[in-house]
């Protein structure tokens, strides 16, 4: 059995790993740390977890960590890359599910995330988590990057007509909605349903966090910079991200419908909708899986992306998991099998 440490394990990501952790028929969960809830049982905190899980928070010790196989931190930004590179000294391979490892440049890091990055020289060595792009490398990766959920949905949409080279790479726009649990779990006025239920609202126009992130990834696909309007709203529902994404054509003779079946037809977690499909939030709540559908409006030179995915799942536990089971070799889909929640 796998050996698993989990620091940080009391926010919304952190309980969504542990259900998705609980049944793996493969692992154990050893350890959860939490300064704040050390000493109380998880099943107090997430009662959905009650009769699935049988252990308590306890503080963050890093020789316990160091004798798990490996390690997931679902943890605030900046706070793992303080105590990564004891645990890779160790042998003990990591996910994190936060930023720290996300930018390649220390100094594009700091300049969005307001600190200097605590170990440069590993962010060479980790490897970007997205598995439709980096699979054989996340197989032997000792730190993995999780990506971030808008990132995710916004690069698998645009992905295929980027590898094409059939769209102007300088024009692209990602028009982006996620619900609240986006926001993470601890207080903010701005998450209160009497601030957003019942509205909806674009935020972070200037500059999302995430805006670099998905730069770096499509401009790895393409081989040069890209030119990027990213938009992000919230909006008033617990999970989902709705990904619209808008590039020109440059070939209006190729079969977009047909790329995309091409691209994706051996990814176990995209699934393509028919020709003129409209992928729904909803149909992907709680589970692993992208949906996306390709049109072109009146046959014209614009191409319309539709990528949904669960911000909290394929946005983030669930990418780690499948990342986890690449990097242990277990078949991919092992302990991603649910089915989506309806209503």
């Amino acid at each position: 059995m796998i050996k698993i440490g989990i620091v940080g394990g009391t926010g919304y990501t952190g309980v969504e790993l542990l259900r998705l952790l609980a049944p793996h028929p493969a692992l154990e969960v050893k350890v959860i740390t939490s300064r704040g809830e050390a000493g109380r049982a998880v099943a107090e905190l997430f009662p959905n977890l009650r009769g699935h899980l049988d252990l308590c928070f306890s503080e963050p010790d890093s020789k316990q960590l160091a004798a798990c196989d490996l390690v997931f931190f679902a943890t605030p930004n900046g706070t793992a890359m303080q105590l990564v590179p004891e645990l890779l000294a160790a042998g003990t391979r990591v996910i994190d599910l936060a930023a720290d490892f996300r930018l390649s440049d220390p100094d594009e890091w700091a300049k969005w995330y307001g600190m200097p990055h605590a170990c440069p020289n590993l962010l060479a060595e980790a490897v970007y988590g997205l598995p439709e792009i980096n699979r054989d490398r996340i197989k032997s990766a000792l730190l993995v990057a999780n990506p971030g959920c808008y990132p995710t949905a916004v690069t698998l949409g645009f992905m295929p007509l980027l590898e094409a080279g059939l769209v102007d790479a300088s024009r692209l726009i990602a028009d982006a909605k996620s619900g609240v649990s986006g926001a993470g779990r601890t207080a903010g006025v701005a998450a209160l349903m009497g601030e957003c239920g019942e509205s909806f609202k674009a935020y972070a126009v200037p500059g999302h966090r995430h805006l670099p992130e998905i730069s770096q990834s499509l401009g790895r696909i393409t081989g040069d910079p890209v030119g990027l309007t990213f938009v992000p709203h919230l909006l008033p529902m617990i999970r989902g991200i709705h990904a619209t994404l808008y590039a020109e054509v440059n070939d209006k003779s190729v079969d977009l419908q047909k790329l995309f079946e091409t691209r994706y037809e051996n990814e176990p977690f995209v699934d393509l909708l028919p020709a003129g499909a409209h992928p729904e939030t909803r149909s992907v709540r709680g589970v692993n899986s992208c949906r996306i559908a390709v049109h072109r409006p009146q046959g014209g030179n614009t191409v319309v992306v539709l990528s949904v995915i669960d911000n909290l799942v394929k946005g983030a536990a669930g990418q780690a998991v499948q990342n986890m089971n690449l990097m242990f070799g277990l078949e991919e889909r092992t302990g991603l099998n649910g089915i989506a929640l309806l209503p």
